[in-house]
């Protein structure tokens, strides 16, 4: 089975950054895209940053230029640099994978979520 498992939320003030980081764990053939998602309360989960396998990435309108996905793939871990935060970056942040288990089957992955909350 495989884990992702995130770490490095917390509560930052306004203006301030943070590094999210997940790793994947458990029988990977090969990781494919993996990416952030975050969950505000009482509004649906809506992407944040996607990042391929060679490094294309991909971001949402409202954290584009402050935010920045990179992973390492020999670690099979994904980060999301989070500058100039705002009140509204509050939200659990998801981190997700595609994960292949042989050349042939590959299947989503989610992360158990980390907070993240931005108050003075």
């Amino acid at each position: 089975q495989v884990q992702l498992v995130e770490s490095g939320g917390g509560l930052v003030q306004p203006g301030g950054s943070l590094r999210l980081s997940c790793a994947a764990s458990g029988s990977i053939f090969s990781l494919y895209a993996m990416g952030w998602h975050r969950q505000a309360p009482g509004k649906q989960r809506e992407l944040v940053a996607t990042i391929t396998s060679g490094g294309r990435t991909n971001y949402a309108s409202s954290v584009k230029g402050r935010f920045t996905i990179s992973r390492d793939n020999a670690k099979n871990t994904v980060y999301l640099q989070m500058n100039s935060l705002k009140p509204e970056d509050t939200a659990v942040y998801y981190c997700n994978a595609d994960v292949a288990y042989s050349d042939s089957y590959h299947k989503g992955h989610w992360g158990q979520g980390t907070q993240v909350t931005v108050s003075s």
